[in-house]
């Protein structure tokens, strides 16, 4: 179990399968329920007792700038990058600001709705360092409207993280949310990378384990998948079901 404190927020993607709505403005501020997703994402990190954030931009940065200045909470530093230093690069460029324990990474586009206890706080009450290097949420497949492939993840009895061999189907995707340790970006490379690379050398390792949400979770890919989140939000169907 681990306290969070800082957390940082993916922002800075381009976000292309959502044009044209993401043409004139950056995915994660495009609205759902009211509220911009950076928003959200930003709401459930102070919720779960995160004080400081990191949040990365690049396309119209401006606007993302001008979404974090309006917030009170968290305290927030805005990483622009001029050159997309995709999601490893950003975190790394990012460690100074994340402290020494470990921290959250919650992508700008991810959306849940949280089941009987807030996600974040799960994963925080899961993490263990003595095993951990990092703890992903992860969804079922079968809960997603909308293609998912061949999944991402398999998972031991244990909580265990693996990746699906040739011809394998995971029941799980990941959500965008998880928890990292420092000790994971050791010796990583300069310049753009993914946390692809860093979650594979903690598979190998032994140190990577996922968490299953008990929540909502909406798959936003495209104008599409957006619109049918703001109906089934509007609906009311999701609040029944906690």
């Amino acid at each position: 179990m681990i306290t969070l404190s800082h957390a940082m927020v993916l922002a800075a993607g381009l976000g292309t399968r959502m044009r044209p709505l993401s043409e004139a403005m950056p995915k994660p501020l495009l609205p759902l329920a009211g509220r911009s997703l950076l928003d959200h994402a930003l709401d459930r990190l102070t919720d779960a007792g995160v004080a400081d954030a990191v949040v990365n931009a690049h396309w119209l940065a401006d606007q993302v700038a001008a979404c974090v200045n309006a917030r009170s909470a968290p305290r927030i530093t805005l990483q622009r990058e001029e050159t997309l230093l995709e999601t490893g690069g950003g975190v790394a460029r990012a460690l100074t600001n994340l402290g020494d324990a470990p921290f959250a990474i919650v992508n700008g586009d991810a959306f849940w709705l949280d089941g009987p206890h807030p996600a974040l706080k799960r994963l925080a009450a899961a993490f263990d360092p003595d095993r951990m290097d990092g703890l992903l949420l992860l969804i079922r497949t079968a809960q997603i409207a909308g293609e998912v492939g061949r999944g991402d993840f398999m998972l031991d009895p244990m909580g265990a993280i693996r990746r699906p061999e040739e011809g394998e189907v995971s029941p799980y995707l990941f959500g965008g949310v998880q928890i990292l340790s420092p000790a994971l970006f050791v010796d990583v490379p300069s310049g753009a990378f993914s946390l692809n690379r860093l979650w594979n050398r903690a598979i190998e390792a032994g140190r990577l384990y996922g968490l299953v949400h008990d929540g909502v979770w909406f798959h936003l890919s495209t104008p599409d998948d957006l619109e049918h989140a703001e109906d089934v939000l509007r609906s009311g169907v999701t609040r029944a079901l906690f």
